[in-house]
């Protein structure tokens, strides 16, 4: 029978020895990747006021980037784009038009009535 009596290098005996904590979780990102003796985070650059991020991992800009969160006011931005961000104005009131009148500009479909 053989036995493993101690564990002197970097085999699966070393794993045991781990047990203090090096990071926690960061306030801005909600991640575990807040380094508690570097008093920085890793995946956001806290406390850091730019954001942490580099073009080699686009896919992790892709998952951060805007739109990918509920983007409360952002959603609405275009909608005001599209009228020129026009406010505290009213529709003019619509003419009602008549069924004569529709049927005499509309008199291909009159005839199947």
């Amino acid at each position: 029978m053989f036995t493993l009596l101690r564990c002197p290098g970097k085999e699966t005996g070393s794993f045991g020895k781990r047990r203090n904590e090096t990071h926690t979780l960061c306030v801005r990102c909600g991640r575990r990747s807040f380094h508690l003796q570097k008093s920085r985070c890793a995946s956001c650059g806290f406390p850091f006021s730019r954001i942490r991020n580099y073009n080699w991992s686009e896919k992790a800009i892709g998952r951060k980037t805007t739109g990918t969160g509920r983007m409360r006011y952002l959603r609405h931005v275009a909608v005001g784009f599209k009228f020129n961000f026009r406010e505290g104005t009213e529709a003019a009131p619509r003419k009602k038009r008549s069924s004569a009148s529709y049927y005499a500009n509309h008199k291909a479909s009159a005839l199947w009535l």
